[in-house]
């Protein structure tokens, strides 16, 4: 995983909203948009709008099943990115030992 696609996934879950959505879809194995709108209290565009974000960093893939759109976790992608930053992590431990 290179450095634009960490930053990407970083900011995708730095928003409190997006990390709370990406937490709901992450705990069942898919959620429609209605179900996040009824769970989470904020509008339909506000969570397409989310979802967006996620699916772009590659934090959810979305399909669509006549007029409902389902989002699920690639839990391949949050490996990929602890990796990743533990990678960032032992680089810096490596530079303050010398």
């Amino acid at each position: 995983m290179d450095r634009s696609q960490v930053e990407k996934i970083s900011k995708a879950l730095g928003d409190e909203t997006r990390l709370r959505i990406f937490e709901a879809i992450s705990a069942t194995n898919h959620m429609n948009c209605g179900e996040i709108v009824s769970m989470r209290g904020v509008t339909p565009a506000t969570v397409s709008h989310h979802l967006k974000i996620l699916s772009e960093a590659g934090l959810i893939a979305c399909r669509r099943e006549g007029q409902f759109v389902y989002s699920q976790a690639v839990p391949e992608t949050i490996a990929a990115y602890a990796r990743a930053l533990a990678k960032i992590a032992r680089g810096k431990n490596a530079a303050r030992r010398r």
